[in-house]
């Protein structure tokens, strides 16, 4: 899953531009706004602290997070906005979770709908591949040279399910509700976290050549370009070589 992980640091690189900042700030918003609804305090509210630290890293203003959380908490008027997920298939039968925060569902599901079907994939119903995903805990740490039997020790103590280690990157899986408390301890024994969600992570992952990659890589990133898609979770196979292609673009 190594490949996901500097894809995911690619586009965020790319998407720092200030033509994209704009529209990454009403995303990270709109998620405070979600994760707030179930509690406005982020030391009893996981997906709230998770939110905040994104945003964090994303040097949002403080007085727009801090609005993004008292309209979720209901201490400010603001949009009314939805969370829904929604399944389907890219081209080559790569499977899809499509996260949706917004004002208008109608919108939202014609503008997915129209990237999916002109690209060859399509649209599906409810658990026609949700069943190929599990809700897990997910860390990446930079290896940055570290040992990885002194890493592995250290996960595992920590609480951790699994960890994979490819190409520089440390990916740790979780139970979902031990999340925060592994990452803590990875903290306190000085370790970078560079990425920690909650995330549907794929049983097993579709391979494919890397033209037909790089174009489910292009249509995922369409996806996640529309200002009311949150995060889009694939099984494709995201190979160092595809992560170079896509950074050569």
């Amino acid at each position: 899953m190594s490949g996901h992980s500097k894809w995911s640091t690619i586009k965020r690189k790319k998407g720092a531009t200030d033509a994209k900042r704009g529209k990454l700030f009403t995303k990270l918003a709109r998620e405070i706004q979600i994760a707030a609804r179930e509690g406005a305090d982020p030391e009893f509210n996981i997906k709230l602290r998770l939110a905040l630290e994104k945003a964090k890293a994303a040097n949002m203003p403080k007085d727009n997070i801090e609005r993004a959380i008292h309209r979720g908490a209901g201490l400010e008027k603001g949009e009314a906005l939805e969370e829904y997920v929604y399944e389907g298939y890219a081209p080559n039968g790569v499977a899809l979770m499509i996260y949706v925060v917004t004002d208008n569902r109608n919108r939202a599901v014609a503008d997915i709908r129209r990237i999916l079907t002109r690209s060859g994939g399509n649209l599906g119903e409810n658990g026609s591949v949700s069943w190929q995903f599990e809700n897990k805990g997910y860390i990446a740490v930079p290896m940055d040279g570290k040992d990885p039997d002194e890493l592995l020790e250290i996960v595992l103590e920590a609480g951790a399910d699994d960890i994979s280690i490819d190409e520089g990157t440390a990916e740790i899986y979780t139970n979902p509700k031990d999340l925060n408390a592994v990452k803590t301890v990875l903290e306190e024994k000085g370790l970078e976290i560079e990425q920690a969600e909650l995330a549907m992570i794929p049983k097993t992952l579709v391979s494919l050549p890397l033209r037909e990659t790089l174009q489910v890589m292009s249509v995922i990133e369409r996806l996640e370009d529309l200002d009311d898609v949150s995060k889009v979770y694939s099984n494709l196979d995201v190979t160092e070589e595809a992560v170079a292609a896509s950074e050569a673009d």
